[in-house]
């Protein structure tokens, strides 16, 4: 079975087809730029873009980087347009594509359905942390393989600040951070988050985890097992086709 994912970042629009099954793409993705300012109507456009890049016509997941309640509204907006909020994205993204049926949901609970059912929290039980790291932070909680949505843990405040603003990829990027200097912040993130939620297992995803070997060693004294996502950055993708599934 395939359906279509789209994943929704600070920095890119993704999409591809994506065989159910086996969890991985069936087509190389498709990328465009999101747009700045990120309004809906211009975040439309390009999703509009990479979805009439393969012709498809069947049910499409999206994935958004903020809080999206009943698979459609949404209700915070921290890397996009602030004009999102209370926004009814289901419709919007449908009428961009032609009436073609749309669910919506949070970008990091995507990433993290994808990495519990294919890759790195497979089988795994007790209390697990997604997070992917990027533009911003987002998290993905489960507990015993049920999902905890919309935790946005990337939010969370750490010494004054909201915590992705410090210790994101894109904190190491805009400050020119080394390894080491960006792997103590991502430490003191890690810290507080077991603080606050004693996960058995931390995953760690978004493009960044292509080069887990340069920082996820530096992470220490931490209770819980700490490894890479399988998935790497496709796994929003992949967790939107999931859900728009899910809906069918």
């Amino acid at each position: 079975m395939q359906i279509f994912g789209v994943d929704i970042g600070g920095s890119g629009i993704k999409g591809a087809p994506v065989d159910l099954e086996k969890g991985v793409l069936v087509e190389k993705r498709f990328k465009v730029l999101t747009p700045h300012p990120a309004t809906p109507t211009l975040v439309a456009d390009g999703v509009k873009e990479v979805v009439g890049h393969f012709g498809w016509t069947g049910p499409i997941g999206v994935t958004f980087p903020g809080v999206v309640t009943d698979g459609s509204t949404i209700r915070t907006a921290a890397n996009v347009d602030k004009s999102w909020i209370d926004k009814d994205a289901r419709s919007l993204f449908s009428d961009r594509l032609g009436g073609l049926p749309v669910i919506v949901l949070n970008d990091a609970d995507a990433a993290g359905v994808a990495e519990m059912q294919f890759g790195a929290g497979r089988g795994r039980q007790g209390t697990v942390m997604v997070l992917t790291l990027g533009t911003g932070i987002g998290s993905a909680l489960f507990v015993n393989g049920v999902l905890v949505p919309n935790t946005e843990l990337g939010h969370l405040e750490l010494n004054g600040h909201d915590a992705e603003k410090y210790a994101a990829t894109s904190a190491k990027e805009d400050h020119g951070l080394t390894w080491r200097e960006w792997a103590d912040r991502l430490q003191t993130y890690l810290t507080h988050v077991e603080m606050l939620f004693s996960p058995e297992l931390f995953v760690i995803g978004g493009g960044i985890s292509r080069e887990s070997e340069k920082f996820l060693p530096l992470i220490t004294n931490l209770k819980a097992e700490v490894v890479p996502a399988q998935l790497r950055n496709n796994a929003g993708i992949v967790g939107a086709a999931m859900r728009a599934a899910m809906q069918g």
